[in-house]
């Protein structure tokens, strides 16, 4: 049955949850600097199909600061709130470092995790390209501080589309929750997210899960982000699939919410590897 829009605060974050009850569940964490108004675009498609919950993690959108940011704990709120909401065996979709979160979760909680979808998600430190000027700018001392608190919100959508290799209509939703962000929350962000890959790479943890699942890994051909060649990495992992988006950057929910979704959709319906789809470039 399907229902409408229903805003809640849990586990201390922001959740907002769509869709038909009673559905496949599909959770959406986003990536760094963003909120869950990042999957906005996607929302109408995938809630036709499935019972989405999109959450903003802590410190993002209206969630408020954490003491820790480790990506483990992340994933301890985000398993408390599906015991919460007394939802097993969930296909899990992270964008970017939300891909983090994801395996994290599947690591910790293999029993909440029935299948991974990671986006624009890079597999290790060394697949990561130079910072946009824009980003550098915001991010870097010693002017990032001041420019980051005096932002206003076409700087906001300037940093958004920095990432993007096509023009992109940001949210009006995306820049409330990112103005809503604190610098020193978002340099604590970045810093766990590094801790987390030095530890030990993205497709060395999928490959080690003591419950291997389905993984579906999405990127874009033109990420400016991460060396697009990095997703092949992906491929050595038991059960995965590596789909390219032609012509797409870093911002695959922006910039082809329509062929992301369908690719969401597909996967989950099959319940992982048997989409039926190729691994050469998906045009959009």
């Amino acid at each position: 049955m399907a229902t409408a829009e229903e805003s809640r605060f849990m586990q201390g974050m922001q959740v907002i949850r769509e869709g038909r009850r009673g559905a496949p569940p599909l959770v959406l964490l986003h990536g760094s600097g963003a909120s869950g108004a990042a999957w906005g675009p996607m929302s109408a498609l995938l809630s036709a199909q499935r019972d989405v919950v999109r959450v903003d993690l802590p410190g993002c959108g209206k969630s408020p600061s954490a003491p820790t940011y480790a990506v483990s704990a992340q994933a301890d709120r985000v398993a408390a709130l599906l015991d919460e909401l007394g939802l097993r065996r969930a296909a899990v979709a992270g964008h970017s470092s939300g891909g983090y979160v994801a395996t994290a979760l599947a690591e910790q909680r293999p029993d909440l995790v029935g299948s991974l979808a990671l986006i624009s998600t890079g597999p290790g430190l060394d697949a990561l390209l130079p910072e946009p000027f824009v980003l550098r700018a915001l991010l870097g001392p010693p002017f990032g501080p001041l420019l980051w608190a005096l932002r206003p919100d076409g700087m906001i959508r300037k940093g958004v589309q920095a990432t993007a290799v096509r023009p992109v209509d940001v949210p009006d939703e995306l820049v409330a929750g990112v103005q809503g962000i604190t610098y020193r929350t978002f340099r604590k962000v970045l810093r766990a997210n590094g801790a987390y890959l030095t530890a030990r790479n993205v497709p060395e943890r999928l490959a080690a899960l003591s419950e291997p699942v389905p993984v579906l890994v999405v990127f874009g051909d033109a990420d400016p982000r991460w060396d697009p060649a990095s997703a092949r990495r992906y491929e050595k992992v038991p059960g995965a699939r590596v789909e390219m988006l032609a012509g797409v950057g870093h911002l695959p929910p922006l910039e082809a919410p329509e062929a992301t979704g369908e690719l969401l959709l597909a996967f989950t319906a099959a319940g992982g590897p048997g989409l039926g789809l190729g691994s050469a470039p998906v045009a959009t």
